[in-house]
């Protein structure tokens, strides 16, 4: 079995499709969390989930039998603050849902923007809302975006998602975006960080060869690809992935880190 090529100080693990699928957890994800712990590797929780606390992800990952506390997991949001509160004098207009509201609630004071946050919106948007971002963005505010997927599924089918919200203010504002979900760099220095490392002192492990693997390779981090997940349905659609290792599960990761 391959082995990651150095040992580092820091596992980002996504969650979905890697610990965790169709509301029960990979099998062994348990135990590669405890070796890990074990271990004194940081661990940070990847996901792309912006419509939701932190700590409401984390209730759902502790009832299934995962040991992922809330201030561990690492979001869109949590990147978004964490870059904004490095601007001391940032003011936010929040196109995001009443859910993560509070989150941003200290950015969000009186004056003109200067940075206009784009998450799920959809229990909030309005005309009135787009038409007060635009010229926000307009006049300079700069456009972030939590992530940008065009479309998400529930059992009744397809939805838009966040990303068309995104691209109606680029159009009409003639800007892009900053993206702070995976894959942007943004979002794997920002994990990094958080857990006490440089990207290149991690290893970035999950099942989208697309997000967590070529983000993990955009910012220097060693990367592990599992075969649960997206994998089978990206090996279908010929989504070919560049990780420096691959491993069926999870639970071989322990064994490859040398744990």
């Amino acid at each position: 079995m391959d082995t990651v090529p150095t040992r580092p100080r820091a596992a980002l693990l996504d969650v979905e499709g890697t610990l965790y699928a169709d509301s029960q957890p990979i099998a062994g994800a348990s135990q590669a969390i405890a070796a890990l712990r074990a271990s004194g590797t940081a661990i940070r929780f990847l996901t792309n989930i912006e419509s939701r606390p932190a700590t409401e992800i984390s209730q759902e990952l502790q009832i299934a039998g995962l040991d992922v506390p809330a201030c561990e997991l690492f979001t869109p949001l949590t990147a978004a603050t964490t870059l904004l509160a490095q601007h001391g004098d940032a003011v936010v207009l929040p196109l995001v849902s009443a859910g993560v509201r509070d989150s941003l609630d200290p950015l969000t004071t009186d004056g003109p923007p200067t940075h206009v946050l784009v998450g799920d919106c959809r229990d909030i948007l309005s005309y009135d809302l787009l038409d007060e971002a635009f010229p926000a963005v307009r006049d300079g505010a700069e456009l972030l975006a939590l992530q940008r997927g065009r479309y998400f599924l529930r059992p009744d089918g397809e939805h838009i998602d966040t990303g068309a919200v995104v691209a109606a203010l680029e159009y009409a504002a003639g800007v892009q975006a900053r993206v702070l979900g995976k894959p942007s760099r943004d979002f794997f220095e920002l994990a990094a960080q958080s857990a006490g490392a440089t990207p290149s002192e991690c290893v970035v492990v999950g099942d989208d060869a697309t997000t967590d693997i070529d983000g993990g390779i955009a910012v220097g981090a060693a990367t592990v690809q599992v075969r649960t997940g997206k994998h089978q349905r990206q090996v279908a659609e010929n989504i070919e992935s560049r990780a420096d290792t691959t491993i069926e599960s999870i639970a071989d990761l322990p064994a490859i880190m040398g744990l």
